[in-house]
């Protein structure tokens, strides 16, 4: 694959862009990119209520989907074992969340809503670096890579759903109510909670394209199905670590966002099985 290959227009015209002229096509993918993340941006800003009183604020609520199904699933299994656990019944307890600066609220509104630009543009930004890359794949490259811009998206709006209903009102449950001590109460910063649900709701959205990343590195002859069973356990402890990073610090919720993961690897590990007896077949033929 050539990166810098002749578009259909060049092709048609019988000429070949420069480097200079390739730079400026591709800052114009950016550019669309840009105003498309900048105008859901604006609809997020004009939308506060809507994006903190029912999106960023609502899984410390007991009413967010997640808290009920859980809070449903403890009070089954008490009436079945005849017991008074609370194990699984998160965030029934109010969480104070204050603003100390001045610019606080503002900021936390701006912040919000680029996250939430960036999140509901992400399927018009992935199909803009596809246009970007298109024209540089063979005919037959591109036949296979048909698809990708659907499947990134759905990997990434998956990720971002995941994240959003699992481990966010589980970070914040356990952070939350987490004590050092009965005379310290816990009064959350407005920055602190929005820089928890956004860093672990995008980050999971990210982690969530692993088959992708894996796909392009085995065209790219990079990784091979061998290398990544033969390394296996290494990734598993990898994928712990980064679960730990992402997530509060138990056990419960690492290993929530790590099962996930390792499904994944085992996922890219087919993926990359696909290519390279595709590539196999080419090199025959």
């Amino acid at each position: 694959m050539k990166f810098f290959k002749r578009t259909k227009k060049e092709k048609e015209e019988g000429t070949e862009m420069s480097f200079i002229e390739h730079l400026e096509e591709l800052r114009w993918h950016i550019v669309r990119a840009a105003m498309a993340a900048f105008i859901f941006m604006v609809l997020a800003f004009i939308n506060r209520e809507f994006i903190f009183d029912r999106v960023i604020l609502k899984p410390k609520s007991p009413e967010f989907p997640t808290n009920l199904l859980l809070s449903q699933v403890n009070d089954w299994m008490n009436a079945i074992f005849n017991t008074n656990s609370t194990a699984l019944a998160i965030n029934t307890a109010p969480l104070n969340i204050v603003n100390i600066d001045m610019a606080g609220q503002f900021l936390s509104h701006i912040k919000v809503s680029l996250v939430a630009g960036l999140i509901v543009a992400s399927p018009y930004i992935f199909w803009e670096v596809w246009r970007f890359i298109k024209p540089a794949l063979q005919s037959n490259e591109a036949k296979h890579a048909r698809g990708t811009v659907f499947y990134t998206s759905t990997l990434f709006l998956t990720g971002v759903l995941f994240g959003y209903y699992i481990i966010t009102p589980l970070s914040i449950h356990f952070l939350g109510s987490y004590n050092v001590s009965l005379e310290v109460a816990n009064t959350i910063k407005l920055s602190s909670y929005i820089g928890t649900v956004t860093s672990v709701t995008f980050a999971t959205g990210v982690i969530f394209e692993l088959p992708i990343a894996v796909l392009f590195l085995s065209k790219a002859g990079l990784i091979t199905p061998k290398y990544m069973r033969n390394y296996r356990r290494h990734a598993y402890v990898i994928l712990l670590i980064l679960s730990a990073i992402i997530t509060p610090p138990d056990i419960f919720s690492q290993v929530l966002i790590c099962v996930p993961l390792i499904l994944l690897y085992e996922i890219s590990i087919f993926i990359s099985r696909s290519v390279e007896k595709k590539l196999q077949r080419k090199m025959n033929e």
